[in-house]
């Protein structure tokens, strides 16, 4: 949301925008807000440890309600798949206020994967007005849920924009780009063991129906690559929920080429993204993101509701399984037809220009007060 924010705010005359937290990881948050210089109007604070998928839900549905209240909006704009996303669309939905779903259409079409956002995304596309959807598929999906064409607008999707914003500055700034690798170094990696022509496997992953046995696969893969390929380095910038904190620190944290770094802010990640040679990740934006790149990327998880990456061939899914993941990624260190073929920079996802055709459309909407 971060470039749509930005660009809002560069339409002061024709927008009042107000913008709310709800303070699920503070300190990842506050490293992001900080590097698209937002400053929040109001902070819902839920955050509290262990916190659960009830807890979220209804937190979000009672303190978005005081806030909605107060601002009276004319439209809410909430993004993605998350169980925020759905609350407020939900909350919204009550107070009779419209929505605007950034990052719409997205399906796999089986709501035990991912999970929950799978039935989040499909229960916010029930729930509001505007439909503002990455791709020409995202639209199809819609579609075949009878939503009318004219409430779907294809633009793009705004983590590009975010991307290219980002990858721009560093380039333009030597000092910043001096700023994100002692960054990454303070986190707990060094890039200048790069020059010794190591190949770096830069990992995430954070998914709630991979927690349990489908992380510990995943890690036990991980050090298999990392033993039988001492070359290489294996950077994993490890998420601070327990049930991937654990089992990743226990199952890697002894193993000499496997770092095991603290989360980083979107400068320092977007940059190590771009000097790594493969990324292992279950996240969605990452898929979207590496194609830019030309960066492979091998998704943990069976289904994906972006498969315009897979089909140009740039995203390969691999699953948990640990055989699956150590072969794809051997091939892939290892053959270099079979990565230049992957690593090709074609991107699916949009120009850079989503956030623009969204306030585009926002404009020719007339101010409704709903409340």
């Amino acid at each position: 949301m971060a470039p749509l924010v930005r660009t809002l705010k560069q339409n002061q005359k024709e927008f009042i925008t107000k913008i709310c937290v709800t303070v699920q990881h503070r300190e990842m948050l506050d490293q992001v807000l900080d590097v698209f210089n937002i400053s929040p109007d109001y902070c819902l604070d839920i955050m509290r440890e262990n916190q659960d998928l009830f807890y979220i839900t209804s937190s979000v549905l009672l303190k978005i309600k005081e806030v909605l209240l107060k601002f009276k909006p004319d439209i809410v704009l909430v993004q993605g798949d998350t169980t925020t996303a759905f609350s407020v669309a939900l909350a919204s939905f009550y107070l009779k206020i419209r929505v605007g779903h950034v990052e719409a259409g997205l399906r796999t079409f089986d709501l035990n994967s991912p999970w929950p956002e799978e039935a989040n995304r499909q229960l916010t596309t029930r729930l509001v007005s505007f439909h503002f959807s990455p791709t020409l598929l995202n639209r199809d999906n819609l579609l075949k849920d009878q939503v009318p064409d004219s409430n779907i607008v294809v633009t793009g999707n705004t983590v590009i924009d975010a991307l290219n914003l980002v990858m721009n500055k560093i380039k333009a700034n030597r000092q910043l780009k001096q700023q994100v690798t002692e960054a990454i170094m303070v986190n707990g990696y060094d890039l200048q063991r790069l020059e010794e022509l190591r190949k770096l496997i830069l990992v995430t992953g954070h998914r709630r129906e991979s927690f349990g046995e489908g992380i510990k696969s995943i890690c036990n893969a991980l050090k298999t690559i990392a033993v039988q390929h001492p070359d290489t380095d294996i950077v994993y910038p490890v998420h601070p929920n327990p049930n991937v904190k654990k089992p990743v620190c226990d199952i890697l944290k002894e193993i000499h080429n496997v770092f095991l770094i603290e989360p980083l802010s979107y400068e320092p990640f977007v940059y190590l993204m771009g000097q790594s040679y493969l990324i292992i990740s279950d996240s969605g934006g990452i898929q979207e993101e590496a194609p830019s790149l030309g960066i492979p990327v091998l998704v943990t998880r069976n289904i994906t509701e972006r498969p315009e990456a897979v089909d140009a061939g740039t995203v390969k899914l691999v699953g948990t399984d640990s055989g699956t993941i150590i072969s794809e990624t051997f091939q892939l260190l290892t053959d270099q037809s079979v990565y230049e073929k992957m690593a090709s920079k074609h991107n699916p996802y949009g120009d850079g220009h989503a956030s623009h055709r969204i306030i585009d459309f926002l404009k020719s909407i007339p101010p409704m007060k709903n409340l």
